[in-house]
């Protein structure tokens, strides 16, 4: 026999399987145009990242779409990348210089990008090695960076064209900005979280004396920028006063009263204050009314010298403080409420994010180019028109509802780490755009100026780089190859909260500059959640680390991993309880295999995933099972004919049919008679109608069908049921030297078995290719070198044999009355009896070893008539499967057994009167909710059945 290991240790497959394929290039792309092709998109990771569990289960669906495409022959190729994610990175970098005292300004531009690349090369990899232990097939070869140089290059090349064409220009706009990183940020980077604060109520004098308007408002400290108070065009209280001026609060300026349909006229007093500079709905109010826009803000989030000199140079928090007390001192703070709201933070630094007017590079989406159309229009077009597809459908309603709303994109931010914005400034402000500084000198010459050029220091937004990744990737703008096979790719899979943020920008940019959509499918997955369906995160102690539930973690260090990085640190002692909870001896490790595996059997369409780490167990299981069972396989194959052996021409003969039904057949023209069973030729079929499914699961993306119908042919059928036979079928096949029936069994053990493994490659690749290696040659596949080149299995629905699955179903339903029957009888498990049968006896007699072997039975009696049967019988219960009535023959005390069936049935009594009356009482079901009334129904016909059953049992005894 090979040497398998005795026991299934994913650690040591996994560390021999993932350096194999990586150094022998096994998931580079063939280049075949006569092949069809299958491409697929990594979602770039951030060079800072680590492996999360929305990474596992991502990644899971897209390695298993890779690898069966590659099976299938494709042209397959899965680019693998990482981001170089501006804000996070220069974040950790400068991080580790405080620790030394330094900042980014004491070294310098230079010297501080130079560092960050420092830690990329020693820090940077992390997520990309995580990604191995996955097992992800990824062409390393085509791997990126998004700061490279070629992609670098393409980011250059992009922004001048499109400044060229007019569709990026620089102007003040309101963004979102972070008054620590002093930068512009994007909507991704900031998360609204629901805080406790105040609603302050504020006195404005009408400036004729008349009286005055009362104004709601969170941030107090902004009045100093207001430049009208606002109320609803319908709101009767106030419309009076539209038209009027306003004394605006501790300034000398008057502000007028306008009315606009956005006010709510139910929140706070009706009126609200406008401050178009420092609030984004104020700015679209400021836009239609022709509003000054008013500052009070600097970058730092201090007070400007726009408002009044007594608040100037305070912090935002601190002027909001002095702002209320010298409200209140002069009577026209009317009250302050305690008030919930939703407060905008930048996820990288945990600061309240400021709307702020800056001078900003913006992406013109709306505005029309050469061909007529905006860059916005072609993507909605690339959807409209079915080029580009959701899978679910309604994720295309949420792109459509953004993209018809889009407002132009701000591109740029103030950091030092990033692509530097190829902009260049003469001395009177005027702006060249070039690829380099020496073209922006002969763009600058050509203008008419010669003097100094200064660079522009803003970067571009992260999101600028990735969204040209589907075709800066394949060597854009030269024409290449993997353009004419990979563009567009395949499939984008990805999670619904970046479907604006990445989906769109790629769709955008990739049919502006190519005239192509980037990918045919956006399959959009569900948010991994713990397993009562919280978010998953450090600040809630609640993360799992994939290479955890691979490796295995101690609890000790598990427990100091949930409570580090708490946002709020009393909470340990209750995360603490709850991991201890959910894994009091640690996480023992499932391997690869099984996470992908459990990964696998949550990706249906769209739903959130509530993951519990006890399926990666029960999949470990299956792991394990599958080892076992190849082992067993083995030990009677390896060394037999397993119908692989030549014969000479003159040994074949044409098929015939055998006296029991079974086929005697020759493999092939030159190879040994084979005569396979019912159950030889059963199992085949089933092998047949599993491959269907699972094909049809890959095709509409739902893996969780595919890991489903794996995983119940391999664990119920294959291992269960055909394995227990095939080992009764090579016993009796061997003691009566039936030399073509030992050939067919284990030429089906074999085949089936092999065909499983590459049926479950692309979810569990490790195992697999550990046991393919071993099973591959005893199948006689001689068609690739390993599993990951091995053809995918494809269905032949005409080997599916009815009458086969028939006399299996039939012997299926004898076994299982027969071990009711036992069960009903109190047998322990080792004890056998004879079993005696009435009816069909042509296939009791054929499935007699079976019976006898699967129902653990001393011995299988066929009785010739009724009489007989009745009297062999008298004391024993019996049950009816089909044509065939069955009885176990067991010795037993009648008075003993009399006595026990009379407590019984005393107590299904009592239990049916208890239901009945229930049932009877009209209230009740009046009442009740339908699940209980159904159930008490069932409990009712349960307890009834049982009654009557064990009612003849007595009466039988009586006799």
């Amino acid at each position: 026999m090979s040497a398998l290991a005795k026991s299934f240790d994913p650690a040591a497959i996994e560390a021999r399987w993932a350096p194999v394929w990586e150094a022998s290039d096994a998931f580079a792309p063939t280049l075949d145009p006569s092949r069809p092709s299958f491409s697929i998109q990594l979602p770039p990771p951030n060079v800072t990242g680590t492996l999360h569990m929305g990474h596992a289960f991502n990644q899971t669906i897209m390695d298993a779409l890779t690898r069966y495409h590659r099976m299938r022959g494709h042209n397959t190729l899965w680019v693998p990348g990482t981001d170089h994610a501006g804000i996070a990175t220069q974040i950790v970098v400068e991080r580790q210089l405080q620790e030394t005292g330094l900042s980014r300004h004491d070294l310098g531009r230079k010297n501080f990008v130079a560092q960050v690349w420092d830690w990329k090369a020693s820090s940077g990899a992390t997520i990309t090695r995580q990604m191995r232990r996955m097992g992800d097939s990824v062409s390393w070869s085509h791997e990126y960076f998004t700061m490279d140089d070629k992609l670098s290059a393409v980011v250059t090349e992009t922004f001048v064209r499109l400044f060229d064409e007019g569709l990026i220009y620089r102007g003040q706009r309101l963004v979102s900005w972070d008054p620590v990183l002093k930068s512009a940020v994007s909507d991704l980077e900031v998360v609204s979280e629901e805080e406790d604060g105040f609603l302050w109520h504020i006195r404005y004098p009408l400036a004729d004396g008349s009286g005055d308007v009362v104004v709601a408002t969170t941030r107090p400290e902004t009045l100093l920028g207001d430049t009208a108070v606002m109320v609803h065009p319908e709101d009767e209280r106030y419309t009076a006063l539209v038209g009027k001026h306003v004394k605006l609060p501790l300034t000398d300026r008057l502000i007028p009263v306008i009315a606009d349909a956005y006010v709510d006229r139910a929140f706070g007093t009706g009126v609200v204050k406008v401050t178009p500079a420092h609030d984004a709905n104020d700015y679209a109010v400021g836009q239609r009314h022709g509003l000054p826009m008013i500052g009070v803000l600097d970058l730092e989030a201090k007070i400007n010298a726009n408002a009044p000199e007594a608040y100037r140079g305070l912090d935002r928090f601190v002027a909001r403080k002095k702002v209320v007390a010298d409200l209140e001192a002069q009577g026209l703070l009317v009250e302050t409420k305690k008030h919930k709201l939703q407060v905008p933070r930048c996820e990288r630094t945990g600061q309240v994010v400021e709307p702020m007017l800056t001078d900003q590079w913006f992406v013109a989406v709306n505005k029309a180019g050469a061909d007529g159309r905006s860059i916005a229009q072609k993507a909605i077009d690339a959807v409209d028109s079915g080029a580009v597809r959701f899978v679910p459908e309604q994720w295309v309603n949420t792109y459509n509802h953004w993209m018809h709303n889009i407002q132009d994109w701000c591109i740029s931010r103030q950091l030092w780490w990033g692509h530097q914005i190829p902009a260049w400034y003469g001395s009177g402000g005027e702006l060249f755009v070039a690829r380099n500084e020496d073209e922006a000198r002969q763009r600058a010459a050509a203008a008419g100026y010669t003097g100094p050029l200064t660079r522009d220091e803003d970067v571009l937004d992260t999101w600028y780089s990735s969204a040209l990744v589907p075709f800066s990737t394949l060597g854009w703008p030269a024409k290449t190859i993997e353009q004419d096979l990979f563009l567009p790719s395949s499939v984008l899979v990805t999670g619904f909260d970046i479907i604006f943020f990445w989906v769109a920008r790629m769709i955008m940019m990739t049919t502006h500059f190519t005239g192509q959509v980037p990918f045919r499918h956006v399959y959009i997955h569900g948010l991994v959640r713990d397993a009562q369906g919280k978010k998953m995160s450090k600040s809630e102690g609640n993360v799992l680390d994939p290479v955890d539930l691979i490796d295995g973690i101690a609890l000790p260090a598990l427990l100091d991993k949930r409570t580090t990085g708490l946002r709020r640190p009393e909470t340990a002692p209750r995360v603490r309880k709850e991991t201890e909870k959910e894994f009091p001896q640690g996480i023992p490790g499932f391997g690869a295999d099984a996470l992908r595996f459990t990964m696998a059997s949550y990706a249906s369409l769209g739903r959130n995933i509530n993951f519990d780490s006890k399926r990666c167990e029960g999949y470990r299981n299956f792991c394990n099972k599958l080892w076992n069972a190849t082992k067993f396989v083995l030990m009677h194959c390896e060394g037999q004919d397993c119908g692989l052996k030549e014969h000479t021409k003159a040994e074949c003969a044409p098929a015939v049919l055998a006296a029991d039904g079974s086929v005697l057949q020759p493999a092939g023209p030159f190879h040994g008679y084979m005569r396979f069973s019912a159950a030889d030729r059963w199992i085949s079929g089933e092998l047949q109608r599993v491959e269907a499914a699972v094909a049809q699961g890959f095709d509409e993306y739902r893996l969780d069908n595919v890991a489903g119908a794996i995983y119940t042919f391999v664990w119920d059928e294959y291992c269960d049921w055909y394995l227990e036979i095939a080992k009764v079928q090579l016993a009796e096949a061997a003691k009566a030297g039936d030399e073509a029936a030992l050939r067919a069994t284990r030429r089906t053990l074999i085949r089936v078995l092999e065909t499983v493994l590459r049926l479950l490659h692309p979810i569990s690749p490790f195992i697999t290719a550990e046991l393919w290696e071993t099973v591959a040659p005893l199948a006689g596949r001689k068609d690739a070198a390993s599993i990951v080149q091995a053809r995918y299995p494809e269905a032949q629905l005409q080997k599916v044999d009815p009458a086969a699955d028939a006399w299996v179903a039939q012997l299926k339903a004898v076994v299982a009355v027969s071990r009711n029957l036992r069960s009903e009888m109190g047998l322990a498990p080792g004890e056998k009896v004879p079993l005696l049968t009435l009816g069909d006896a042509g296939f009791v007699t054929s499935a007699a070893p079976l019976l006898q072997a699967l129902a653990r039975l001393s011995e299988v009696r066929v009785l010739a008539d009724a009489a007989a049967f009745d009297a062999a019988t008298q004391a024993a219960p019996v049950a009816v499967s089909g044509a065939v009535r069955l009885a176990l023959h067991v010795e037993i005390d009648v008075a003993a057994e009399t006595a026990r069936l009379g407590k019984e049935i005393t107590r299904l009594e009592g239990e049916i009167a208890k239901a009945e009356a229930k049932l009877g009482n009209e209230s009740f079901v009046a009442r009740a909710p339908a699940a209980v009334v159904q159930q008490e129904q069932a409990r009712l016909a349960d307890f009834s059945q049982a009654l009557a059953r064990l009612r003849d049992q007595r009466d039988r005894l009586a006799r």
